[in-house]
C-alpha cells in the first residue's frame, strides 16, 4: 500500500479521514486510486483538492457519510449511493446490533485494501448489478447460533462458511473478531489466518473462473497445480481427516494448498497479493535492503509511469521481486521476534511454491487493462 500526501504536505495513510496535521477532510478517489484532501460545497458536495483531480466533485459513499465504515467517495456524475467497494455488498449483517456494526466496519476495511490492490492491478471489479452472470458479490454473515462457530469446518448445518460460489464471496463475520479468528487458526493447526488473508484467497477464486477457465491459460495452470476437476468435497474431507501430506512444503505454498488444485491456486493468488502489497508499502516507505530500495512492483505488472519513473526507478521483473520479499520477510520477520510476536510471514518459499507465484504475477502481468 503506497502512502499519500495532503496539500499541507503530511504524509496520509489510506485508512485516514482527516488529516491530523490541518484538519482537513479525507476521501478515497477510486478512479485515480488517491487518498485527497477535500473542500464541502454548499450542496453537499466535494471538492477533491488533489491535483490528479483537477477540482472534480463527489460525495461520500453512503457507508461513509451514514454508517462511517468507509472513506471512499462517489464521483459527482455516478448515480449509485455507494462507493466502488462497497456496491460490491450483497448482504451486509444486521446493524442493530452494536456489535455487528463494529465487526462490520473491520470487514469493510480489509475488503477496501483487496480492491485498492486489484484496481491497481487493472483486474476486472465488477458487481453483479452490472454482470450478474459474471459479476462479484460479498455476503456478510454472522453464525445463527454463536455456540458453533467453531464446529467442524466440513459440517455446514450450523457454522456459516467463508468461501467462494459463483461469483459471490461469502466472509463469516466471526473472521472480524481476533479472539476467534486465532482460535480457528490453532483448532486447524494454520500457520496463517487473517481477515484480509480470507478476502485475497476467496478472491483467488473468483478469478480463476475469471482469467484461467475460460482462457488459454487453463491447460498450463492444470499442468502446475493440477486438475481441478477433481472432486472438491472428497478432496476436502480427506485433508480434513489425514492433513496435509508429510512433503507438502516442497510442493505448496502452505499446507492448505495440498487439498485440491482450487486451493492450490487460491493460496498463491492470496500470497501473491500478500507480496505485492507488502513490498508497495516497503517501497513507499523507502526501504532499503542490503542496500538497494525496495522496488516498486507494479513497474513489473502495468508498467504505469508513477512506477516506472523517478529517481528509484529499475526494471523490476519477477526475480527482483522474489527476492526483495524474501528478503523483506527474513527482516520482518525477525522485528517480529525482536517484539515478542509471531512471524510476520510464516512460510518458506519453495522452488515449486516460487514458479507458480510466477505464473500468478505472468497471467496478470498479460491479462490486466493498462492504465
Amino acid at each position: 500500500m503506497q502512502t499519500f500526501q495532503c496539500t499541507c504536505g503530511n504524509t496520509l495513510h489510506f485508512e485516514n479521514t482527516k488529516c491530523l496535521a490541518c484538519g482537513k477532510p479525507l476521501g478515497f478517489l477510486p478512479d485515480y486510486r488517491t487518498l485527497s484532501p477535500l473542500a464541502q460545497l454548499d450542496d453537499g458536495r466535494w471538492r477533491a483538492l488533489h491535483e490528479l483531480a483537477g477540482g472534480g466533485t463527489y460525495r461520500m459513499c453512503g457507508n461513509y457519510a451514514k454508517e462511517h465504515v468507509c472513506n471512499w467517495m462517489v464521483p459527482n456524475d455516478d448515480s449509485h449511493e455507494r462507493c466502488t467497494s462497497c456496491r460490491l455488498n450483497h448482504i451486509i449483517p444486521d446493524l442493530a446490533d452494536p456489535k455487528n456494526h463494529r465487526l462490520w466496519a473491520r470487514i469493510e476495511r480489509a475488503k477496501r485494501r483487496l480492491v485498492y490492490t486489484l484496481l491497481e492491478l487493472g483486474l476486472p471489479v465488477i458487481g453483479k448489478e452490472d454482470d450478474p452472470a459474471q459479476g462479484l458479490a460479498f455476503r456478510f454473515l454472522a453464525d445463527p447460533d454463536t455456540t458453533t462457530e467453531f464446529a467442524d469446518p466440513v459440517n455446514q448445518h450450523a457454522r456459516v462458511l467463508t468461501g467462494h460460489d459463483a461469483g459471490t464471496i461469502t466472509i463469516n463475520l466471526s473472521e472480524a473478531v481476533p479472539s476467534a479468528r486465532e482460535e480457528m487458526r490453532e483448532l486447524l493447526n494454520e500457520q496463517y489466518r487473517t481477515l484480509l488473508g480470507h478476502f485475497r484467497h476467496e478472491i483467488g477464486h473468483y478469478y480463476w473462473s475469471r482469467t484461467v477457465e475460460p482462457t488459454a491459460w487453463l491447460d498450463t495452470m492444470r499442468n502446475a497445480f493440477g486438475d481441478e476437476r477433481a472432486d472438491y468435497a472428497q478432496a476436502l474431507e480427506r485433508y480434513y481427516a489425514e492433513g496435509p501430506p508429510p512433503d507438502w512444503s516442497q510442493h505448496y505454498i502452505s499446507a492448505y494448498a495440498s487439498a485440491h488444485p482450487w486451493e492450490d491456486w487460491a493460496e498463491t493468488w492470496a500470497h501473491y497479493l500478500h507480496m505485492i502489497d507488502t513490498l508497495e508499502t516497503a517501497h513507499a516507505f523507502g526501504f532499503s535492503l542490503a542496500g538497494r530500495r525496495v522496488g516498486a512492483p507494479k513497474a513489473a505488472i502495468v508498467g504505469r509511469a508513477q512506477y516506472t519513473q523517478g529517481p528509484f526507478a529499475r526494471n523490476v521483473t519477477f526475480d527482483a521481486l522474489l527476492e526483495d520479499w524474501v528478503n523483506l520477510t527474513v527482516a520482518m520477520n525477525a522485528l517480529n521476534r525482536s517484539m515478542g510476536l509471531r512471524d510476520a510471514y510464516p512460510f518458506a518459499l519453495s522452488t515449486a511454491a516460487s514458479e507458480k507465484l510466477r505464473l500468478v504475477h505472468e497471467l496478470i502481468r498479460q491479462t490486466v487493462t493498462p492504465a
